[in-house]
Parts: C-alpha cells; sequence; structure tokens
C-alpha cells in the first residue's frame, strides 16, 4: 500500500545506508576489504550524510529515498575523464580524499566485487553503463578504464534516432532494476553526448518475517500532526536498539532489522514525539552514524512499523554543486580525459523505487549523469554589419559591402540602370 506524501519522510533512508554495517552477525564471518576498498566505503558513507543532509534541507517536507551508492558509481566514472580543479572537485563532493584515480577506481572495483558476493540469500545487482554519440570521438582509454574497473558496458548510439536510443537505454535500466524503474530518459537533446548511468537492484528477505496475519490499521501521526491509518506490521522478537543523546539530550531511537544471513540491514530512526526529522538529521555525521551502529545491542522489543511503497526522483545537479563539485556543470569543465572536445556534465538525475512488506524489502535505483560539449562563445549578427570575400593566398579583396542591411532586412533591392 502506498501512504500518503507526508507520511513517511526519511524513514526508509537508512536501508540504502546500512549494506555491511554490521557484519559480525553469529557465525557469520566479516568480509575482509582492503585499504582501497575501505578508504571507498567509508567515503562512501561520508557522501551519503553530506548528500542526505542537502536533500534534507532541499526537500523539507518530502518523502525522500536515495541510493548515495548510485550517485557515487555513475559519477565515478565521470571521474576518469576528470582532470585538473574539476578532478580536484568531484573529488572532494564525493569525500573520497585525497587519493589518485587509480586508487580510486581499485576501491570502487573492490567494493562492487565485495558488495556483490556477501549473501547468497539476498538479491543485490550492481550495474554500470555508459552509452555516447557514435558521431563523437572519445578516449578510447576512457572508455576501456571504466570497463575494466566499473564492469561497464560501454556502447555507442545513433542519438539522431532518439527513439531508438531511448528504448535501449532505458530497456538496460528496466532490466537491471528488477523491473522497478523501467525508465530514467526521457528524451535526448541534440547536445547531449553521453549517458553515465548506474543501476542497483535489492531484494531481501527478514531474517525474521512479519505474519501477515498481525498486520492491522493503526494511527501514524505525520509531521504537520496529520493523523492518518495506515498498515501497520507487527511482531516480537530480538532487535538492535539504541538511544542517542545529541545535543539537546533528546533521545533517538534506532531499530535494525538484519535481512538473509545478516549482511544487510534496514536501521529505522525514530526521532522523539517534540523533535523534528529535519533536527535529528541535521545531527547525523558519518561519524556519529559509525559509533550508533557499534553500540546496537540485541533486546526483546515488541515491534510495529508501517509497510510501505516509495518512488522518488530527483535531479541533484544543484545538491552535488552544492557539496563542492560544481565547476563539473560549468563551461570551466575540464573532461580532457574523456575526449579532446570540451565536455561538462550537463545534470545528475535519479530514481529510487522501495517496497517494504511483511517478507522484506525490494528497492531499485539508477542514476543518470548527462554530457553535453561546454557552451561555445556566440557572435549575434544581430546589427548592420561589412563583409569581404576574399583570396586567401593572396590577401586579394575580391568583392565588399559595408553597412549591409543598414536600413532594414532584406536589403532593398538595388535600381537597375535605365540606358
Amino acid at each position: 500500500m502506498r501512504l500518503p506524501g507526508r507520511t513517511l519522510r526519511y524513514v526508509a533512508l537508512a536501508a540504502v545506508l546500512t549494506a555491511c554495517s554490521d557484519p559480525q552477525s553469529p557465525g557469520h564471518a566479516a568480509p575482509s576489504l582492503d585499504a582501497a576498498e575501505q578508504q571507498i566505503s567509508s567515503s562512501g558513507n561520508a557522501f551519503s550524510f553530506a548528500l542526505f543532509q542537502q536533500l534534507a534541507k532541499r526537500e523539507a517536507g518530502k518523502n525522500v529515498f536515495v541510493s548515495p551508492l548510485s550517485a557515487s558509481m555513475s559519477l565515478g566514472m565521470a571521474m576518469n575523464g576528470a582532470a585538473g580543479p574539476t578532478f580536484d572537485a568531484m573529488r572532494t563532493a564525493l569525500r573520497l580524499g585525497n587519493g589518485d584515480m587509480g586508487q580510486i577506481d581499485t576501491g570502487y572495483r573492490g567494493l562492487v566485487d565485495v558488495l556483490r558476493g556477501l549473501d547468497p540469500t539476498t538479491t543485490f545487482q550492481i550495474a554500470n553503463s555508459i552509452w555516447y554519440r557514435n558521431s563523437v570521438s572519445f578516449r578510447q582509454s576512457f572508455l576501456d578504464t571504466t570497463k575494466k574497473y566499473f564492469d561497464a558496458q560501454v556502447q555507442g548510439l545513433n542519438f539522431a534516432d532518439a527513439t531508438g536510443s531511448l528504448a535501449t537505454i532505458n530497456a538496460w535500466v528496466n532490466a537491471n532494476t528488477g523491473g522497478k524503474i523501467p525508465k530514467i530518459l526521457d528524451e535526448i537533446t541534440p547536445d547531449e553526448v553521453m549517458f553515465l548511468i548506474n543501476a542497483i537492484y535489492f531484494k531481501g528477505t527478514w531474517q525474521m518475517k512479519f505474519d501477515p496475519t498481525l498486520t492491522t490499521p493503526d494511527r501514524f501521526v505525520a509531521a504537520d500532526g496529520t493523523i492518518q491509518t495506515v498498515p501497520f506490521m507487527n511482531r516480537r522478537e530480538h532487535l538492535k536498539p539504541m538511544f542517542l543523546f545529541g545535543a539537546t539530550q533528546q533521545q533517538v531511537s534506532i531499530v535494525e532489522l538484519p535481512y538473509g544471513n545478516g549482511d544487510f540491514a534496514m536501521d529505522i530512526l525514530l526521532p522523539p514525539p517534540n523533535a523534528s526529522v529535519d533536527s535529528t538529521a541535521a545531527a547525523l555525521t558519518s561519524s556519529v552514524w559509525g559509533a550508533l551502529i557499534a553500540s546496537l545491542k540485541e533486546v526483546d522489543y515488541a515491534l510495529a512499523m508501517p509497510k510501505f511503497t516509495l518512488s522518488y526522483e530527483r535531479t541533484l545537479t544543484d545538491d552535488l554543486s552544492a557539496l563542492g563539485m560544481g565547476v563539473a556543470f560549468t563551461d570551466q569543465a575540464n573532461f580532457s580525459g574523456m575526449s579532446a572536445a570540451g565536455l561538462k556534465l550537463e545534470f545528475v538525475k535519479q530514481k529510487t523505487f522501495v517496497d517494504v512488506n511483511e517478507a522484506g524489502t525490494e528497492a531499485g535505483g539508477s542514476t543518470v549523469t548527462g554530457v553535453v560539449p561546454v557552451s561555445l562563445t556566440e557572435v549575434r549578427i544581430n546589427r548592420p554589419f561589412i563583409f569581404v570575400i576574399r583570396e586567401r593566398q593572396t590577401g586579394t579583396i575580391v568583392f565588399s559591402l559595408p553597412s549591409v542591411f543598414a536600413r532594414s532586412y532584406p536589403p532593398p533591392p538595388i535600381a537597375s540602370a535605365v540606358p
């Protein structure tokens, strides 16, 4: 059942953020991450909270469900073509530290491999692709690098056939998000030359499922105080609750619900009755989150939570610019590693979907980064002008005409001489 627009707000955020958040489940070995993989994982969490705080400010009062990992993957591919201040700005925005592109690529490659192989009882699919206008030349080294480190499908298409290209690209996204994101692009404009796309699909079964016969309607108090009746799932089991004492000394409740073998989990944050979701979000950082997760303990609790579906779409360009990578969207962008032609990012757009029910959670997300040529300085000939026709080798002027169209457009005809 889809809940009313202002019901959930940010409740589902943690499902995106907490893969591998608590790998030390009983009888299950923690995944081993090398230094590069750990850097990408840690940076990813820092980027997650930075992005979430931007969205909490800009999307106040709206339900928000994002995949920071998907955005990071799409932009990580684009970074391989960035140079100079553009590369530095993107690395800063993605919170990737001071590593060079080789270290960053190695970290992405390793983290993807770890995430894909964590839990055979949980479906986690991550795919990348690059689609480019086949009449434009791109550096082969850039395309080869994204294939190697991001396992990207790279394909040139005839963007002049916009209908056919859209069908191909959207079909790929649909197939790689379990059918949850059937379309990521609505059009291809004449100036767009490349799309870098990430797709993620997740389907996990609760370690302890909810009994559907116990699902009953109950009251949900929205942020504006409106009381709504929604379906609540109910169960009693071992949960992991914890309390955070923030600057206001108010308690924030956290409940963790593991999937499958425990490598993936949903963590739900519930502000105290007299606090807002926005104030709680403002206090969250990567370090605070890590301390909270490390402090979780199992106790017996009864749990009642709404079942819901939620879809979300947002162009992240302004949010990413606020995080420090604004230059990548301007004519000062440097993507010389991608092509000899001057290029910039046009937009970054993400679509997501999530369904939380008695059996578990199904979610899909896709991020597309569009690339266009930088704007050319335009000379607009919109007032009287002079033109000359000349022979270039000798410099001989063959024809000249001053002040053409000085009085009207088109110019009046020249009167014929009367014999």
